[in-house]
């Protein structure tokens, strides 16, 4: 089978806090995905990155008296532990402050500028007399013009409408609380407007590859008409803007943050020595954008019309795999409440396998969801202990006893060999349809059968009355664990790592694994231990 062009972002973090298990829910798809691919034997490009400029960084570096950077540094440096931790197999983890980001960003908002899809204009701006200087979105406080909630200068936090400063109620500056006042200034804008008809036919031309939240947040978000948006800030943190005349202004980051997706794509083809144009203008490229709900927009409409700027034929966004919100003891988690729970805590405490399992069988695919440490045990020693160690620790151990480790070559049973390959084939096709949470099920049902063909089969009876009988059990019951190595790899690698040193396996690929002769089994471990309330 031909190789296939596969490309997948992870959202980038914005660099203000630790990830906590809202970002691991959302971004965990991506390292499935990608690691089934990889599996596949296909070319895979999978990608993410810090988000480091903005308002926000620079409130707090003003508030902590320290420069943005340094800020944006740590928190790129712990992300990156972080996502090691949780066992996420990115290419290339990049951050917005690179100066390779920075040049790609910069050659882009160059091209659209020249293609006319950025203009200059003057308008009344939001302006602090008390701090005495322009205000950027995020500086903007007030009241949402929709429906009556708390707003910033770009977005409501109630209705999560994307907003322009001149629409908001009742501004004041957020840095000192002084009401603000209007006065000229010259900004570039992005004709977002311009492709209103072109987002809306992209949009219908997806929507069965993308989640539903997406299909819907989106339609939304178009019905109230596409705005043609601020392009620069009045910031000195950030992309330098290559326009004469602009020097002393930023790239705004929602145009330059989503533009990582191509500045990290780019680098990892270079440094394979492989050609980016013609990679990500492949017609049978397949790419996949893992998300949450909030970012919706960023990637269904505003990365797809920059990527139509700039006129290059760049194939467009093609799965959106967007997470609803992962809430905590019922409650939505805020830094304010103190209740988020941070990625570092939830691994060091229960490993980054159970965490793993437990954010796709029970994580926000499809609904909003409540997370406890009670599920999340309960999951733990139900599935991982009670099916999984089981039938795999209950198979090796009894050979180890018994044959001193030594698996007697035997007949597998042919249905079950029909069954394994109808599996590879049914979880391999959900899975590229980014229905995690189902592909899993379907993993684990696998599972389910090796335990029944186990206790249906006796084999501590046969192994007394009719040894071949017992070599055939016991052969077929090590090839469906062999090929449950291959099966949950892309969700458990470690597990899936640990079943494959045991019995000398070959490193994973996503298809049957035939076993042959007498196996020996090396270093028995317990894959999971029962872990108490």
């Amino acid at each position: 089978m031909q190789e296939k062009n596969i490309v997948i972002g992870g959202a980038w973090p914005y660099a203000n806090y630790l990830l906590h298990i809202g970002h691991l829910s959302a971004l965990l798809p991506g390292d499935i995905i990608a690691r089934y691919y990889r599996g596949c034997n296909d070319n895979v490009v999978y990608v993410s990155g810090t988000d480091a400029h903005g308002t926000p960084i620079t409130q707090r570096a003003r508030k902590e008296g320290k420069e943005p950077r340094e800020i944006a540094e740590h928190y790129h440096e712990e992300f990156k532990k972080s996502f090691l931790k949780a066992e996420f197999s990115y290419d290339y983890y990049g951050c917005t402050f690179e100066n390779y980001h920075k040049e790609e960003v910069q050659k882009l908002f160059k091209l659209i500028y020249d293609n006319g899809y950025i203009y200059e204009k003057e308008q009344n701006e939001d302006f602090c007399p008390k701090c005495s200087i322009f205000l950027a979105d995020r500086d903007i406080v007030g009241t949402c013009p929709k429906c009556g909630g708390n707003a910033s200068g770009d977005q409501c936090d109630n209705c999560l409408a994307s907003l322009e400063a001149t629409e908001v109620l009742n501004k004041k500056c957020k840095i000192c609380g002084t009401e603000t006042i209007t006065k000229p200034n010259k900004h570039l804008y992005f004709k977002l407007s311009a492709f209103q008809n072109e987002i809306n036919k992209y949009v219908d031309e997806h929507k069965n590859k993308w989640r539903k939240n997406a299909y819907g947040e989106t339609k939304k978000f178009l019905e109230m008409g596409l705005i043609d948006r601020a392009a620069t800030r009045e910031l000195t943190w950030g992309i330098e803007v290559p326009i004469p005349g602009f020097e002393d202004k930023r790239i705004y980051v929602w145009i330059e943050a989503v533009m990582g997706y191509l500045s990290t794509c780019k680098k990892v083809l270079e440094d394979r020595n492989m050609d980016f144009e013609k990679f990500i203008k492949d017609p049978n490229l397949k790419s996949y954008y893992a998300h949450g709900k909030d970012n919706i927009p960023f990637h269904t409409v505003i990365y797809p019309a920059l990527i139509m700027s700039m006129k290059n034929n760049y194939n467009l966004p093609e799965y959106i795999v967007s997470g609803e919100y992962i809430n905590m003891n019922d409650e939505k988690m805020s830094k304010s409440k103190g209740n988020l729970l941070t990625v570092n805590d939830l691994v060091d405490t229960y490993g980054a396998e159970t965490v793993r399992y437990y954010m796709i069988a029970n994580g926000p695919e499809k609904k909003d969801v409540n997370f406890t440490k009670s599920d999340l045990i309960q999951a733990h020693n139900k599935f991982l202990v009670g099916v999984l160690g089981n039938f795999v620790n209950r198979n090796l151990s009894f050979i180890t006893k018994k044959f001193d480790g030594i698996i007697t070559e035997g007949n597998i049973d042919p249905k079950i060999k029909e069954i394994t390959e109808e599996k590879y084939k049914k979880i391999g096709a959900l899975i590229e349809e980014a229905e995690l949470k189902s592909a899993l099920e379907e993993v684990f049902d696998y599972i389910g059968l090796g335990n029944k063909y186990y206790d249906e089969n006796t084999p501590w009876v046969a192994v007394k009355e009719d040894i071949n009988k017992f070599n055939d059990i016991t052969y077929t019951c090590i090839y469906m664990i062999a090929n449950i190595a291959n099966m949950i790899n892309p969700f458990m690698p470690t597990t899936s790592e640990k079943i494959k040193d045991m019995l000398s396996l070959k490193p994973f690929a996503w298809k049957e694994e035939v076993i042959s002769g007498n196996i020996k089994i090396n270093d028995l471990k317990l894959l999971f231990e029962r872990i108490d309330e």
